[in-house]
């Protein structure tokens, strides 16, 4: 008679530390999960921001442009800015984490309007002593009417600005950039142009979001 009523209290007990396990199990992923979401939320990283600025009277820089802003578009997790170059602000420069320099051929060198451009990252918004522009990656396109007509020159003295800034420069569409032959037997920008310039806009955006994944560990 003992024996019996000793297991059935032991059955009883056992039932009741079981239902309070069922409770225990059904309570705790609720808990967990408020938790979870609390600590664990995703937030997006800021997109890498790339401008795009030109000079141009003829269009056909303005073009090449478009083109570069296409490639910049086409990799995920950019910002992409389009302005010509006296329209771009202090902000606009230094919020950048590409900048894209593209000019007409004027004598075998840039245009007055991009070097104004370049002067006034000193005079106008102050990028020294502070070196403001160092680290943010840089590159240059350009157009001119014959073959050989100073666009490699213009593409070099537009990545020369941006080295004597500390920027770290890339190419793409080119050995130097992209470029454009605008008269004679190519008038105008073809496709095969506007390609190299949408590959030069694509790989800026690329090395631009690989630097802000290194840097970020």
């Amino acid at each position: 008679m003992f024996l019996r009523k000793s297991m059935a209290r032991s059955l009883i007990h056992r039932s009741q530390f079981y239902r309070i396990g069922q409770m225990a199990l059904c309570t705790l992923p609720l808990v967990s999960g408020a938790g979870l979401s609390e600590t664990f939320a995703y937030e997006p990283p800021p997109p890498v921001k790339v401008l795009v600025t030109y000079h141009s009277l003829s269009g056909n820089t303005e073009r090449l442009a478009e083109a570069v802003i296409d490639g910049v578009k086409s990799v995920p997790g950019t910002q992409a800015l389009l302005k010509r170059v006296g329209k771009v602000t202090a902000d606009d420069l230094f919020s950048a984490d590409a900048i894209v320099v593209g000019s007409p051929v004027y004598w075998s060198n840039m245009s007055g309007e991009v070097k104004t451009f370049f002067d006034n990252w000193q005079f106008k918004f102050g990028v020294f002593p502070e070196f403001k522009m160092r680290n943010k990656i840089g590159a240059a396109f350009a157009t001119g009417g014959q073959v050989s007509s100073g666009k490699e020159v213009t593409m070099l003295t537009i990545l020369a600005a941006m080295l004597g800034n500390q920027m770290i420069v890339v190419s793409g569409g080119g050995a130097f950039g992209a470029s454009a032959t605008t008269e004679g037997d190519s008038p105008g920008i073809d496709n095969q142009e506007l390609a190299d310039a949408k590959e030069l806009g694509r790989r800026v955006a690329e090395v631009a979001v690989a630097m802000r994944r290194g840097s970020s560990h």
